[in-house]
């Protein structure tokens, strides 16, 4: 599965500023840690985003906000937000940044 790499730069513009990040390729597309925790990613055209169970939760009430559902059941504390979720940078930063709030808070790997 390949991801959007312009994309991918729009999430590495956003993350340059905080320390501790670092990517990996996971799930297929490419992955943000922070501090050793994963943050958020892209697949395909899409981003992926730790949040958390109750984080994911509130999240799946907004537009263009599913269940990741990688394996095939979906897992709790994480959602994908479709393009066109992401369209402007001011949203594509409030979900990062949503993220990135959450790896922030566990402990360091």
């Amino acid at each position: 599965m390949a991801f959007d790499e312009a994309l991918a730069e729009r999430i590495r513009r956003i993350l340059q500023v905080h320390d501790g990040v670092t990517e990996r390729k996971m799930f297929g597309g490419l992955a943000f840690m922070v501090n050793g925790n994963m943050c958020c990613g892209v697949q395909e055209s899409e981003i992926m985003l730790r949040l958390g169970n109750e984080g994911a939760a509130a999240a799946l009430t907004e537009p263009h906000a599913r269940a990741m559902d990688f394996t095939g059941r979906p897992m709790k504390s994480m959602i994908y937000v479709g393009a066109a979720g992401i369209e402007t940078e001011d949203t594509l930063r409030g979900w990062i940044m949503r993220a990135h709030a959450f790896a922030e808070d566990l402990p360091a790997k």
